[in-house]
């Protein structure tokens, strides 16, 4: 099998991770959101730092120390829907013919002297991830593992800062030489997210293959509210995206449905030729239309019981970056799969399971291993486990 070379560029930045946030408590709703796009935290949702620092006409840090008691968080990591998926991807691939590479901007800050210190303990190409003007992008993370009967969710309060900088002429021309091209949480780089359709032309021409994953767009559903979230321009990017990989949420706000069957049909009318929605434990929905996958109708598979039985015991992590392991674990099963005529999406889909569901045993997005190939062990016997479930049955 030939080298695949693997390229991502969206959304790297560092997760500052808060545990034991109790949504249900009175602090906690003091500050919640009333409607989307008002500037409060929201369960399963983003905000910009910015914005809730006017809707609550205070700095973000004082109330951070209302919400935690310490402004110390529990865990600071690698954070981002492209780099954590393009790690994870990295780590999996250890013994294929793979080069996995990330493509964006960090400040000039400490915090991206954490971040590089931090990508060299993992198998990622880092040679375009540039320093530039300002402050690293960062995430808080606030985690209240109790919420939803005990799946947990997080609430994201996130400060854009350097990405602003980087736009579509900071890729160089290399970035579209590639087998798979990945576009990952692009929404939280503003620039990149608002020419999608033109980076996607350009890599089709190229005769990559284009992965496209969405994250909650606070700023276009500031900008309009009610209104679809855009992907540069939809219209011209939906037929050039080979795989959307979005969760509930984002799925009915980008196609501007009320209902997820209306959001696929949706989805599928207008180009998409695959595509996965996560709805987090709850089942996920996967569809090709027969051009890069084998033709499958829009079909639902479960989550992992494995997970869930693993889950029931005290883990001491946190669901931070199972979407973005989700992700990575497609990524991976997209590049095992890239000799094939024509490949399987529920094979990819499954990777992305048991990839998600193992996030969920450690504390951040990203894993650090001890050694190469740890990581593939403990997904893939995650994944063995799940191809043994009688899932069609269960869909």
């Amino acid at each position: 099998m030939k080298k695949i070379k693997i390229n991502g560029t969206g959304c790297s930045l560092v997760d500052y991770v808060y545990l034991g946030i109790d949504f249900s408590s009175d602090i906690f709703r003091k500050y919640a959101s009333k409607k989307d796009g008002d500037g409060g935290i929201s369960p399963g949702k983003l905000v910009f730092t910015e914005e809730f620092e006017a809707f609550s006409a205070k700095k973000f840090s004082e109330v951070l120390t209302e919400l935690t008691a310490s402004e110390d968080p529990d865990s600071i990591n690698i954070g981002g829907p492209s780099i954590v998926a393009l790690i994870h991807a990295a780590q999996l691939l250890y013994n294929n013919n793979t080069e996995v590479s990330f493509y964006g901007y960090c400040g000039d800050d400490k915090s991206s002297e954490f971040l590089f210190e931090a990508l060299q303990k993992t198998p990622i190409n880092i040679q375009n991830y540039k320093k530039t003007r300002g402050h690293t992008p960062y995430t808080m993370v606030l985690s209240d593992p109790n919420y939803n009967n005990g799946e947990g969710e997080r609430a994201f309060v996130n400060n854009i800062g350097a990405a602003w900088n980087f736009k579509v002429d900071s890729l160089s021309d290399d970035f579209f030489d590639a087998d798979i091209i990945l576009y990952g949480g692009t929404g939280l780089v503003p620039n990149i997210h608002d020419k999608l359709h033109l980076l996607l032309k350009k890599g089709r021409g190229k005769g990559g293959f284009s992965i496209v994953s969405t994250v909650y767009d606070f700023r276009n559903e500031k900008l309009n509210p009610g209104k679809p979230w855009p992907l540069g321009d939809s219209k011209l990017s939906f037929p050039l995206i080979d795989l959307l990989i979005t969760d509930h949420e984002e799925a009915l706000r980008i196609s501007g449905q009320k209902y997820l069957d209306k959001a696929a049909a949706y989805f599928i009318d207008n180009g998409i030729s695959a595509f996965i929605i996560t709805n987090g434990a709850q089942n996920i929905s996967i569809f090709s239309n027969g051009e890069k996958f084998q033709e499958l109708s829009l079909m639902e598979l479960p989550v992992s019981e494995a997970v869930t039985i693993d889950l029931q015991k005290d883990t001491g992590g946190d669901t931070t970056g199972c979407g973005d392991n989700f992700v990575g674990g497609v990524l991976t099963s997209i590049a095992m799969q890239f000799d094939k005529k024509k490949m399987d999406l529920v094979e990819a889909a499954s990777w992305g399971i048991a990839s998600g569901g193992l996030a969920c045993f450690y504390l951040g997005g990203t894993y650090f291993e001890e050694g190469s190939g740890e990581k593939f062990k403990k997904v893939s016997d995650y994944y063995k486990k799940f191809k043994k479930q009688n899932w069609k049955k269960e869909a």
